[in-house]
């Protein structure tokens, strides 16, 4: 629920400067920084990520997106030898997605692109923006997308790492689907779950698959006017009983803005609900929230819905002087930065 006078976009911008993107991941990853919020107390504290296991208790449930990242990226050739870049976006069917092709203006319905001698997809049909094609191989379809496909990266990373597919992954992810990774939970180690888990904290796992729309601008003026793209997630039975159980008890812990958007568009009639859904759910300042007492996210892109998701939670003059001062104090920024831990 959302109650508030119209924003404008302009009112997320902040200035960047270009050397503190991070490009790669640090090689320990629960090393990074992490600056600590109270939205209540309004205080700003500065830690190691590592040190989460001691904000962290038994009273606390960890929720994680399991989602993998696909390598969704594509180069094909039609059979007149013109390259096509293919852009995985929407999962239609088992072989069928929608796909950003470039240049579009190059492909008819009907058009047979070759990926490789034994991977290739048809044009079905032409949408308004995305192309409708199915695939073929010789091999299980994601197999086939591991072994020729790309894994896309955010344009503002410059990263030449041959090992980009291993590093651009969570160590927990297991559902094939996302165009992106769940940024916030690549700060996690297996050992540092283990010892979580070891304090009483609740692991459970939801998946949202991330899909293209994260990749882009808001363009509009006026912040309500922007429009989300749709989004598949899955709550598994274990975690909505979880969730349940904890609801009112104990704190709910979210990983990431995708964790948020998952809880907040599952919670209905005062319960989660285990289901398989989709949510475009678009969460801006004057939103009410229902289920999230604590947020783990990163630095986002000035403008961004992930931005806007932030000041919602702790306020957008809060959080503006947590990023002049991260930018002071050098903090990394965007997908393989640093981290914030946002309690209210």
């Amino acid at each position: 629920m959302i109650k508030c006078a119209p924003m404008q976009t302009q009112e997320f911008e902040y200035d960047l400067p270009d050397e503190l993107i991070a490009h790669e991941p640090l090689k320990q990853r629960d090393q990074s920084r992490m600056m600590c919020l109270n939205a209540t107390k309004k205080t700003i504290n500065h830690n190691v990520f590592s040190d989460i296991s001691e904000k962290l208790t038994h009273k606390d449930v960890l929720v994680l997106n399991n989602t993998k990242v696909i390598k969704a990226r594509l180069f094909a050739t039609k059979e007149t030898g013109a390259k096509i870049e293919l852009f995985l976006v929407k999962s239609l069917s088992k072989n069928e997605w929608e796909v950003l092709a470039k240049p579009a203006k190059r492909i008819r319905q009907g058009d047979r692109l070759m990926i490789a001698a034994d991977f290739d997809c048809v044009v079905q049909k032409k949408l308004d923006g995305p192309v409708v094609v199915l695939f073929n191989s010789t091999l299980p379809f994601f197999d086939a997308l591991d072994k020729y496909g790309h894994t896309p990266t955010p344009p503002y990373i410059k990263n030449n790492q041959k090992n980009v597919s291993a590093v651009y992954q969570t160590t927990f992810a297991q559902s094939p689907g996302a165009v992106a990774a769940p940024t916030a939970g690549l700060h996690f180690t297996p050992a540092l779950l283990q010892t979580l888990q070891q304090k009483g904290v609740e692991i459970v796992y939801v998946t949202l698959h991330v899909g293209y729309g994260t990749f882009q601008p808001i363009t509009v003026d006026t912040v309500m006017q922007h429009r989300m793209h749709e989004e598949f997630y899955v709550v598994p039975p274990k975690t909505a009983e979880a969730l349940n159980k904890a609801y009112g008890n104990k704190r709910i812990v979210a990983v990431g803005t995708t964790c948020v958007r998952t809880l907040e568009a599952n919670f209905k009639d005062g319960q989660f609900h285990a289901e398989s859904s989709s949510t475009s759910l678009f969460i801006y300042p004057g939103y009410i929230f229902n289920t999230v007492d604590v947020i783990i996210t990163n630095f986002h892109l000035s403008k961004s819905s992930l931005m806007m998701l932030i000041s919602a939670f702790c306020g957008l003059g809060f959080l503006k002087k947590a990023y002049a001062l991260a930018i002071q104090k050098k903090y990394r920024f965007y997908s393989f930065g640093d981290a914030m831990m946002i309690e209210k």
